[in-house]
């Protein structure tokens, strides 16, 4: 199949003229899809392929199983044309901001509905992957999000306030990566999993002195504790949880608890590639036509 053609970019014109059809939508997943002209048939495991029906498409030239660059990827039975798509997973990529479901079914004339479940598709393929925990110093705290309560100082859960836990990877000149999680409650139990998966355990954590962080040392020797003062002890993470609660605010408004950890994994995933945004389109792309989430896969 040759070089694949990736776009590298965030600006809109040369997204606009890159992408003008659905058949050119078609050319790029299968040029993912397909790398190096690979093909291996989902039916019975044969090679060899020949053209098939819909465009850029693959027909098996044993059992004749004909296979569209979208089967079996997050694309699968789109509700929308393809084009759509792609504009879609292009401006909730590489926008600062990202965009709600309202501004996307205005600006597509779509159901509100429809480009939520769309969204929450893009969401999932923005999930890290785990495999770079953050290094170095890194900063943790716990925040809520939502309620009545939102402002008040303190972990105890009330109304319908949601608790989240982040770390925040503090580096020379300023800050690097970030990942948060939806927790049930702050206890070392709780957390612990996020630490594992998010933070090495060879980095210098630092936290406020709340007693739950205290039984993660036995896994983290390098952890310091220090008060907290109101988040004036680690002013880089209480601007991130700032920016991170205002961003909810500001474009989506509201969140239910079950969808939170997508709008977190959304938000992360643009800011810790903020300094290479132009890659985050076609890495968006590839997610999703490699990562195919079960419950999600009716969905659009």
């Amino acid at each position: 199949m040759g070089t694949r053609n990736k776009f590298d970019g965030v600006n809109s014109i040369k997204f606009y003229n890159h992408f003008t059809s659905d058949e050119e939508c078609y050319q790029y997943l299968s040029e993912i899809k397909w790398a190096g002209d690979t093909f291996i048939c989902k039916k019975c495991g044969n090679t060899n392929y020949c053209k098939g029906r819909l465009p850029y498409s693959r027909r098996c030239n044993k059992c004749k199983y004909d296979e569209s660059p979208t089967s079996g990827c997050m694309f699968d039975k789109c509700k929308f044309s393809l084009l759509i798509a792609f504009h879609i997973a292009f401006k909730i990529s590489t926008k600062k901001k990202g965009m709600s479901s309202l501004e996307l079914s205005q600006e597509y004339e779509l159901r509100q509905k429809t480009c939520w479940e769309f969204k929450r598709k893009i969401q999932h393929a923005m999930r890290s992957s785990g495999r770079y925990p953050l290094t170095d110093t890194v900063h943790v705290d716990e925040f809520y999000i939502g309620g009545k309560e939102e402002g008040i100082i303190g972990r105890s859960n009330k109304g319908n306030k949601r608790l989240v836990v982040v770390a925040l990877e503090i580096v020379e000149g300023g800050v690097g990566r970030a990942y948060a999680k939806v927790i049930d409650n702050a206890s070392a139990i709780s957390m612990k999993p996020f630490f594992l998966t998010h933070i090495s355990v060879e980095s210098k954590v630092i936290t406020d002195e709340w007693n739950g962080y205290k039984p993660l040392k036995k896994d983290y020797p390098n952890m310091e504790q220090r008060p907290s003062n109101k988040g004036k002890g680690f002013p880089e993470l209480h601007i991130h949880i700032m920016n991170i609660k205002g961003w909810l605010r500001g474009i989506h408004h509201h969140c239910a608890k079950e969808h939170l950890q997508g709008y977190l994994d959304e938000y992360h995933y643009r800011f810790n590639r903020r300094n290479n945004m132009g890659t985050t389109f076609d890495l968006l792309m590839k997610r999703m036509v490699e990562n195919v989430p079960s419950h999600l896969h009716r969905d659009t």
